[in-house]
């Protein structure tokens, strides 16, 4: 955020990880955060005024410090780095870095770099001669000396004649302005010669010509012979002043510095006894000061000098301009007192008339209140802004949640329709297949158990079966106690939809094998049906709305399931047609009588001979291990085999007893516990059909049809 302050140790481990990560040195990582940090304050909003700063680089480094100065008042916690230059010879310049926050040096070539190129169009190249740490008053500061040295402008190609010869027109013209300086000085000085001969506007005529003319090269003050001023009027013009000597004794302030630092009214007394530099941080000595004469100085008054009275109230600052004076030996600073907005001033017990009427700190204090307070709302908004985006993402959690919970209920085009507030029309379906199943004998299991088991039991085996519909992307339509009910082909029309119920009631057969009967232990029994058929498919209510199928298709797939015997799974005629070639095997029961139905001859699901149980269940397992446990299990299968007993009705309960969900297979039932029927009329190999254990090694009335 713009206006939070962050420690430097953050900046350092962004700096450290991208060091790894690019592999990369830390100085490089931090000379390009230099440059790119240039870039970020002009657009910003920052361009003009660093613009601004000065009209060489020189002196744009050396205002540096006054642009740290102003920004304080905005940035109240910005610990900004002071900058001091020597010019050299050859063009040469020492630039001195002091900062307290120690291992940042390395981004001011970047910075420096980058305002040389995009201001003043040179190329600088910066070295760093010397790093240590001096102990200054204020602690330890790091200082650290860059040498500053101008690359040679590259030289144009000559590849064209007419390239040259602008070059050279070029040259020619820069000679011409570079001549010009010297000749407008000789007009000046020849025409201040003579000032009679001339008016005042013929000499400005004549030194600025046809616009070029370079005014300020060679404008020459003219000092009065004494001073025109009162000593009492200056002190009052200048209400906030200082005159101190080489070794810090004060020999003049202003009237008002006297008001609220009453000591200085007494003569000869140390500087350095009633402040302290803050900034630069220095020691508060001439030589230093010195080396610093191009900055603010900021002063603090020391809290110990002040009356008792005074002390529980902020100590005052100033800031302003250190000025050497040659001739006295002496150091005016001229400042007046660092205040921010209002509410300093009145901490201070301060008011705007103590500001003489030429000091802009009067405009500057309600200018930056005004600003304050836009920063304040600006700070308001940034963090509304950071909070309603972590809303905005918690929300879109939430979001997600739900919809997986409505597309877990509804499937997503038509939750996606209720959501709009739009009608979900009916569909019709002219082909899918419909499971149906329930677990044997549960109304005798819920009569010995406690409601919190038969919960625990049903909750275990639907969790298992949900996974299996994402398996094989069927479609849950509801379950209604112990009854389970889903589709294949609703609500998005596939044309594969019988396999992918017949996998799936594979995969229900073996998951409810590891769900246990509460009462006696051991594995619970099931039964499936499956039909094929055309149904119609809608939304039916407005509370708790469901995804209902309705049709004979529904009605005929819950009698397969009710017909059906434990651990089975029944299907149609239709389902049969469904899956015949589609690599099942299936065995034919025989003609039944179905209720409200009629006659019908139906068909046992046995197993998928293309696909193992760990491939059924969505385990993963390798190609490899499938083909393996196929070789040995299967070693000569080539065709399915049908087997049809003629004599089902003797297989079954009578007509009203299969209309209980709940039927069991009565003891000693020539069918119990067994998984398919063979017989066989005349003798096959075994590579043409494939055997099933039965309890009976012959059965009457039976035929098998190979496929």
């Amino acid at each position: 955020m713009t206006y939070t302050v962050y420690e430097d140790i953050i900046t350092i481990k962004l700096v450290q990880e991208a060091c790894k990560i690019l592999g990369v040195p830390m100085e490089a990582i931090l000379k390009l955060f230099g440059e790119h940090f240039f870039t970020f304050c002009k657009k910003s909003g920052y361009d003009r005024m660093l613009r601004a700063l000065g009209g060489t680089l020189t002196e744009f480094i050396e205002n540096l410090d006054a642009l740290h100065s102003y920004l304080a008042l905005s940035y109240q916690k910005m610990n900004a780095p002071s900058f001091r230059l020597e010019r050299g010879v050859d063009g040469k310049m020492l630039l001195h870095y002091y900062s307290d926050r120690r291992g940042l040096c390395h981004i001011v070539p970047g910075i420096i770099e980058a305002v040389a190129k995009d201001f003043f169009n040179i190329d600088v190249a910066m070295d760093i001669l010397d790093m240590k740490t001096e102990a200054e008053r204020t602690g330890k500061k790091e200082h650290v000396v860059f040498l500053i040295v101008q690359k040679p402008r590259r030289q144009m190609r000559r590849a064209k004649p007419n390239r040259l010869q602008e070059g050279q027109d070029i040259q020619r013209d820069q000679e011409v302005l570079d001549a010009a300086p010297l000749r407008s000085k000789e007009t000046c000085l020849s025409v201040s010669v003579c000032p009679v001969k001339k008016s005042h506007w013929e000499v400005v005529r004549s030194i600025v010509t046809f616009g070029k003319g370079h005014l300020l090269n060679t404008f020459v003050p003219i000092y009065p012979e004494q001073l025109w001023i009162e000593v009492k009027t200056f002190c009052d013009a200048f209400p906030f002043h200082i005159v101190f000597d080489e070794s810090l004794r004060v020999k003049q302030t202003g009237v008002n510095i006297q008001k609220y630092v009453p000591g200085l009214q007494t003569q000869k007394i140390q500087l350095d006894e009633y402040f302290s530099i803050i900034h630069p941080q220095v020691t508060f000595n001439i030589s230093s000061i010195c080396k610093f004469i191009n900055s603010q100085f900021v002063l603090k008054a020391r809290r110990e000098m002040m009356p008792k009275a005074w002390k529980c109230q902020p100590t005052l600052k100033l800031r302003g301009q250190m000025i050497w004076m040659e001739s006295m030996q002496c150091m005016i600073y001229l400042c007046s007192p660092k205040l921010r907005s209002l509410q300093e001033l009145e901490e201070c017990q301060m008011h705007l008339s103590d500001l003489a009427p030429h000091d802009t700190t009067r405009d500057l204090i309600l200018l930056n209140q005004q600003r304050l307070a836009e920063m304040e709302l600006s700070t308001q908004l940034e963090r509304k802004k950071e909070e309603l985006r972590v809303l905005s993402k918690h929300l879109a959690i939430e979001k997600k949640k739900t919809e997986t919970l409505l597309y877990a209920m509804l499937p997503e085009h038509v939750a996606n329709q209720l959501k709009e507030g739009r009608k979900v029309a009916a569909g019709e379906f002219k082909t899918c297949t419909i499971l149906f199943s329930d677990v044997v004998t549960f109304t005798n299991i819920c009569a010995a158990c406690e409601p919190i088991q038969i919960v625990n039991m049903l909750n275990s085996m639907y969790s298992k079966f949900d996974r299996l519909t994402s398996v094989h992307d069927v479609y849950k339509v509801e379950t209604i106690g112990d009854a389970y009910m889903v589709v294949g082909g609703v609500p998005v029309p596939v044309g594969n939809h019988a396999q992918r119920v017949a996998n799936f009631a594979l995969g229900m057969r073996i998951s409810a094998k590891e769900v246990m009967n509460p009462v006696t232990g051991e594995p619970i029994q099931i039964r499936v049906g499956i039909h094929t058929g055309p149904v119609l498919a809608g939304v039916v209510g407005d509370k708790m709305p469901r995804y209902c199928l309705f049709g004979d298709t529904v009605n005929t797939a819950s009698r397969m399931e009710s017909h059906g015997l434990p651990n089975s799974v029944h299907l149609s005629p239709t389902t049969y047609r469904a899956l015949e070639n589609q690599g099942f095997e299936i065995i034919a029961r025989g003609e039944i009588e179905v209720k409200g139905k009629g006659k019908m001859t139906t068909y046992f699901l046995i197993q998928n001979l293309n696909a193992s149980d760990d491939e059924i269940m969505g385990r993963p397992q390798t190609l490899l291990d499938h083909k393996e446990a196929s070789a040995q299990e299967n070693p000569n299968i080539r065709t399915v085999a049908i087997t049809r007993c003629t004599d089902s009705r003797e297989l079954l309960p009578k007509s009203d007893a299969a209309d209980d969900s709940d039927m069991s297979t009565p003891e000693g039932s020539p069918v119990a516990g067994q998984d398919s029927v063979e017989a066989a009329d005349g003798e096959l190999s075994s590579d043409q059909t494939k055997t099933h254990p039965f309890c009976s090694d012959t059965l009457p009335s039976g035929f098998c049809a190979v496929l």
